[in-house]
Parts: C-alpha cells; sequence; structure tokens
C-alpha cells in the first residue's frame, strides 16, 4: 500500500477509477461521499483520515459482536493455520460437522438436516429448489409456485428475487422471474384505524387461507421473514401470524419457509423469530449475523423427512445437484462457531433486551414529531416511518430523497444510518452501549429535522 496515497480522498479516487459498488447509482458519488474504511473497532468504524462512524446497522445486518471482535479473530487464525477450504462433495471437516450439530440443537425441533452455502440469496435459492424437488420426487411435480407476501424481500439472484416484492429491485428484471402468489402483508402499518397488529394478522390470515384453497394444488411452499420485512422498509407484525401461517401450511400440505437471515441470532429478541410463534418451518434460512459479521456463509435447514426424499439409489435421479465452490467452508465455519460460543457464554439475549428498551425510551419523542408517522420496534430493530403528511401518513415524493439526507447528515456527525427510502432505522451491532445509542439516537434526529424541512 503506498502510504501517499492512504488518506479518504486519494482511496476514493481510486476506487471510482474501477469499482463498482452493490446498490448503488455510482453518478452518486459525484456529491456523495465515498468512505473507505480501514479499520473497525467495536461498533465504530474507522476511515483513512482518521474520523470515526457508529455502525448504526451493523454493516448491512451482518455484525453482532463488533468489528474486529477478538474471540471470533482468534478463532479464524487458529484456522488459518489448519485448513483454509477443501471441497466439501465427498469431503468433509470438523467445523462444518460441529457447525450443523450446533445449529441443529439451537434451531426449533425438528430441523434435523443442514446444507451449507455462500450467503443469504443463495440459502433462498436453496430453499426453494429443495422445495420444489421435494415434491417432485413425490411424484407431484405439479406444486411449482410458491406464495410470498406482498412487500417482501428475500435476495437478488433471480430465484430470490422471484419470491421478492419489492418494485425498486424486481422491476427491472421481471421479465426473468418467476411469477408469485402473492398474499397480503400482516404489516401492522397497514391496518385500518384502530385495528390491533393481531387483528391485522387474523385478517390477512383468511386472506391467506382464500389464496391457498385456490393454489394449494400448485404451490410449493409459503415463504416469509418472520416478524419483520426488512428491505421492505422494516415492517413488522404480529407473531400470530407465524402460527397460524404454520397451521394452514399443515391443513394445504404446502412447505413453509422461513427467512431469518435478517431476524435471526437474537434480533427479534428471541434467538430466532420464529419462536415467538412456537413454530418450525420446514425450512430455516440463515446468514448474515451467522459469523458475526467476519465472513460470507449461508445455511439452510431443514427435516429428515424432506431429506429422506432424496436418498435413494444414484439411479433414481433423485439426487440435489446443487453446489457451490465454497460450500462448507472450514473458515466461515470456524467463524460461525465462535459467534455461536458467545451466544453460550455469555448473556446476549438479556443484555439486548435492556439495550432495546433504552432504544424504545429514546425515540418515543419523536412520537410527537409532525413528519412521523410512526415508530415500531421488534427487539433489537427500531424504525421510523417519514412522511409528508401525518394525518393522512402521505409519503414523501421517492425523488426528494429524504433518507438520503439523514444518510449525509449521520456521516458528517459520527454516525452510519443508511435509511430505506424514507423510513430511518436502527440495527446496531449487540455490543453498542447505553451512551453509543443515545448518540446514535440523537444525530438521527437532528439528521430527520433536517431532512424534512423545506
Amino acid at each position: 500500500m503506498n502510504p501517499l496515497a492512504s488518506n479518504n480522498r486519494s482511496l476514493a479516487e481510486r476506487d471510482l477509477r474501477h469499482l463498482w459498488h452493490p446498490c448503488t447509482q455510482m453518478h452518486d458519488h459525484l456529491s456523495v461521499p465515498m468512505v473507505p474504511i480501514v479499520r473497525g473497532e467495536g461498533a465504530w468504524l474507522i476511515d483513512a483520515d482518521g474520523r470515526r462512524y457508529l455502525d448504526g446497522i451493523s454493516s448491512w445486518w451482518t455484525n453482532l459482536f463488533g468489528h474486529a471482535n477478538p474471540r471470533i479473530g482468534a478463532a479464524l487464525k487458529a484456522q488459518l493455520d489448519t485448513l483454509e477450504h477443501v471441497i466439501f462433495a465427498g469431503f468433509t471437516h470438523e467445523p462444518a460437522i460441529e457447525l450443523a450439530e450446533e445449529l441443529v440443537r439451537i434451531t426449533p425441533p425438528g430441523l434435523d438436516r443442514v446444507f451449507l452455502a455462500d450467503n443469504g440469496s443463495a440459502a433462498i435459492e436453496v430453499a426453494l429448489k429443495m422445495s420444489f424437488h421435494y415434491w417432485l420426487n413425490q411424484g407431484r411435480g405439479e406444486k411449482n409456485r410458491f406464495i410470498a407476501l406482498s412487500g417482501s424481500y428475500h435476495g437478488e439472484t433471480l430465484g430470490a428475487l422471484s419470491v421478492s416484492d419489492v418494485a425498486l429491485y424486481r422491476k427491472t428484471y421481471a421479465p426473468l422471474l418467476l411469477t408469485p402468489i402473492l398474499a397480503p402483508s400482516p404489516d401492522a402499518y397497514e391496518g385500518e384505524d384502530g385495528e390491533s397488529a393481531a387483528s391485522v394478522a387474523a385478517r390477512r390470515l383468511g386472506e391467506l387461507r382464500t389464496l391457498l384453497e385456490r393454489h394449494a394444488h400448485e404451490t410449493s411452499a409459503v415463504i416469509v421473514e418472520p416478524l419483520v420485512q426488512c428491505a421492505g422498509g422494516m415492517r413488522m407484525y404480529h407473531p400470530s401470524y407465524l402460527t397460524g401461517l404454520r397451521a394452514l401450511c399443515n391443513e394445504f400440505n404446502v412447505h413453509l419457509i422461513a427467512d431469518e437471515i435478517a431476524v435471526g441470532f437474537g434480533r427479534t429478541g428471541t434467538l430466532f423469530a420464529c419462536e415467538q410463534a412456537d413454530i418450525a418451518p420446514d425450512f430455516m434460512c440463515l446468514s448474515k449475523g451467522l459469523t458475526g459479521g467476519f465472513l460470507p456463509l449461508s445455511a439452510v435447514l431443514t427435516t429428515q423427512q424432506v431429506y429422506e426424499a432424496f436418498y435413494a439409489e444414484y439411479s433414481a435421479g433423485k439426487a440435489f445437484l446443487h453446489s457451490h465452490s465454497y460450500t462448507g467452508n472450514p473458515l466461515a465455519c470456524r467463524a460461525a462457531l465462535a459467534t455461536l460460543q458467545i451466544f453460550r457464554d455469555e448473556p446476549v439475549l438479556e443484555r439486548n433486551r435492556g439495550l432495546a428498551a433504552h432504544l424504545a425510551t429514546r425515540l418515543a419523542p419523536l412520537r410527537d414529531h409532525p413528519n412521523v408517522a410512526e415508530i415500531r420496534q421488534t427487539g433489537m430493530i427500531a424504525a421510523i416511518e417519514l412522511v409528508q403528511n401525518k394525518a393522512r401518513r402521505q409519503a414523501f415524493p421517492a425523488g426528494e430523497r429524504r433518507g438520503l439526507r439523514v444518510y449525509l447528515h449521520g456521516l458528517e456527525h459520527s454516525a452510519l444510518l443508511r435509511p430505506l427510502g424514507n423510513v430511518v432505522y436502527f440495527m446496531p451491532p449487540y455490543v453498542i452501549t447505553e451512551q453509543e445509542i443515545d448518540h446514535l439516537v440523537d444525530v438521527a434526529i437532528a439528521g430527520i429535522h433536517h431532512a424534512v424541512r423545506d
């Protein structure tokens, strides 16, 4: 590295000559700063000029126990001395075996088989294909469609995007995608005046029943993000919807896929969001926090019944022939094991409950803000819905990019806040302190005042 070219400006210039960043209109960087990060410390990121940013979004919801966490780092360093990678077809290794055993132990009962992949979208692809292939192996090849919730987001590979309903991501590629059957989201924000979250859930379950009565014969699975539809705007709903959904899937003989990629590992107040409805899905997709934010890894857990539908003589042609070159990477598995060990050794969920309560207290005064339609929270996820007209819940025009103003204000005041459109949200690492939460909220409130004026 050239020591004369290691400040923010020089690194940004080098970046913009060659790199193409995700979820970004690169033209924006004519005015929006590119921020080169050189190291992380706990909940903080430090740029090449020494400025610090409190990571209020856990670096896209991945970091649980802080940047450069020493326990996870030490586990990775030890693994580097023995095995970095090996083909996972016909070969195995102890980190993957231990990880599978631990995931089976901590997830809802009945999820006894673990298929490893590289990232969240890949996990969704695996679950969709595995569900369809299960029915095909059972002689039910007509069950080749999926039911997803309106406003849902499950990833950006073609299969994952096919069961997503966020127009920003889906619209351009619609000609390439499968067409899902959309069920109305139980999003409590969309409830009628005076309607409780539980009542919204019950009403939406009735509408889902109608869809299943019409389409169950051709449906492989219903796929949902339990409790929080994250990229769709941090929309939240009552756990009773999941309870009723599990019953409907049983009644109509379709699979239930729980996308816990963003909401798993303590984000919603329990280790897994499905626990709050006391249900076990047929497929559970995990990623993001699985490795504490260190390395890409995902896992799909499923039942012994699903596994046995593929278990046959080679000549039967029933094998699940899906692979990734880095499946079961030992380094990623070891990082995941170190992450899960922290959950075992420390009172993570108890501490999170205290932090979540503090966050709720600090956000409460914003309920009276004339441009805040709702503050909603599930565990360590909180969101503020900014609107142009509070009485009518009229959104700001998307082209005004009010959320971008909050983001830029945050960068100027040592905070990484990256709103989803006009939804300002918090999903911080679990190592954050109450004082650091105060800083995030103070910056967000000032950023909101700045964003909605004029």
